[in-house]
């Protein structure tokens, strides 16, 4: 993982854009990599809220949550290796064993729908990476996402 990045909230708290590149390169294997582009809309990760006493939003696991978000939106390669990047992200930030252990494992039995999803509003043209950014910190994803000028 590089540096830590820069993202924002959109007004509903529930989507973010990157402000600055996420980026990953595998401990063990130099030629993982992964870049996220300035711009990028994530929602990090998406855990359901009843679990998000043990397993928020916002935690030591968010920049792999975008780094997998990204996999999942671009598709660039099969399903099970945007999850095992997941996977290899977190270890590589040392998140709890019993965390990636859940996150990982909720991934590979729920992640079908989301990938699905993805490549179902891709192909019906919706976008996920910005070129320009809301100025009023009212704005939700739902109203951005909307303007043709953004992307």
């Amino acid at each position: 993982m590089g540096p830590p990045a820069a993202i924002v909230a959109f007004s509903d708290w529930n989507y973010y854009y990157t402000k600055d590149i996420v980026g990953w390169r595998s401990d063990t294997s130099p030629a993982r990599t992964v870049s996220v582009p300035v711009g990028f809309v994530t929602d990090l990760a998406s855990t359901p809220s009843l679990l998000w006493t043990f397993l928020p939003k916002t935690a030591e696991y968010s920049y792999p949550a975008i780094i997998h978000d990204y996999l999942y939106w671009f598709q660039p390669c099969e399903r099970k290796d945007a999850d095992d990047v997941l996977k290899s992200a977190m270890e590589d930030l040392d998140v709890a064993t019993a965390k990636i252990v859940a996150v990982y494992g909720g991934v590979r039995a729920g992640g079908e729908s989301a990938w699905e999803a993805n490549a179902a509003a891709r192909a019906k043209g919706e976008k996920r990476v910005l070129k320009k950014f809301p100025t009023d910190m009212k704005t939700s994803w739902e109203e951005w996402k909307k303007r043709p000028d953004v992307f």
